[in-house]
């Protein structure tokens, strides 16, 4: 059976919402090429613009590389449709509004299930100082405790106060999740995340005696990036990623 997606058109938006539909379906390209899908699961969120009680997400049931920036839905934060028809998934609505609505300043978040970042987050230890990707990032980055998130009440509640003022949230035995005020913000925090975990992965598999950077190093690798006064210097990063994907497809813009 085929299903079918309603399709919206730019018309029906600000240039502003418009753009921050670009950049959302943009990030879901980024699951694909590198590899943080989980079939039609995990999901990426938009504060919408004009209203900062609404979000935008995909389509329960589509899959990452089906998205674009018409076919998103808008969502408010109790889970009624308010542009699209067809209906959010219930955990990523969950653990996306804990974050929207406890951080204001927050107008984007990302959750994975990624290999690496699932594997990390079993391990006791958490993430660990030991390579550059984890040490730009670690004092951002918070732990959350492992819940059944399509039916504990206290969900939204456990996420918002495990991630306090941080950009980063590991979930004990499940995945990742990152979150910015801009959606360059968001990837940085993201895809360092998800390299950090793979690098400890490899790092722990090889049997030999891992080196750790010392806390002052991290301190100082963490400060000089003015976070969170200021965006970390990565975000000059995104205008070459959708010039990648631009050369790859461009579909993600329809």
């Amino acid at each position: 059976m085929t299903t079918t997606v309603q399709q919206l058109h730019p018309q029906q938006f600000s240039d502003e919402e418009w753009q921050i539909r670009v950049d959302l379906a943009a990030l879901h390209r980024l699951y694909v090429k590198y590899g943080w899908t989980d079939l039609i699961y995990t999901h990426l969120t938009a504060r919408a613009p004009d209203n900062s009680e609404h979000y935008l997400i995909k389509p329960d049931h589509l899959l990452m590389d089906e998205v674009c920036a018409s076919n998103l839905i808008k969502v408010d934060m109790d889970g009624n449709l308010v542009a699209g028809d067809s209906p959010p998934n219930q955990a990523g609505h969950l653990i996306h509004t804990a974050v929207l609505q406890a951080r204001p300043e927050i107008n984007f978040a990302a959750h994975t299930h990624s290999r690496a970042g699932a594997a990390v987050s079993c391990m006791k230890c958490g993430l660990l100082p030991l390579s550059q990707h984890a040490n730009m990032i670690l004092p951002a980055v918070a732990l959350h405790e492992y819940q059944d998130v399509t039916n504990a009440e206290d969900e939204c509640a456990a996420i918002a106060r495990d991630l306090g003022d941080k950009f980063a949230l590991i979930m004990n035995n499940h995945g990742l999740l990152a979150c910015g005020r801009t959606i360059a913000e968001c990837f940085y925090y993201l895809y360092y995340l998800e390299m950090a975990c793979k690098i400890q992965v490899d790092v722990l598999a090889s049997g030999q005696d891992p080196l750790l950077v010392s806390q002052e190093i991290v301190d100082g690798l963490y400060t000089d990036g003015g976070v969170p006064d200021a965006e970390p210097p990565g975000v000059r990063v995104w205008p070459s990623m959708l010039r990648m994907l631009d050369r790859m497809d461009e579909s993600y813009r329809h």
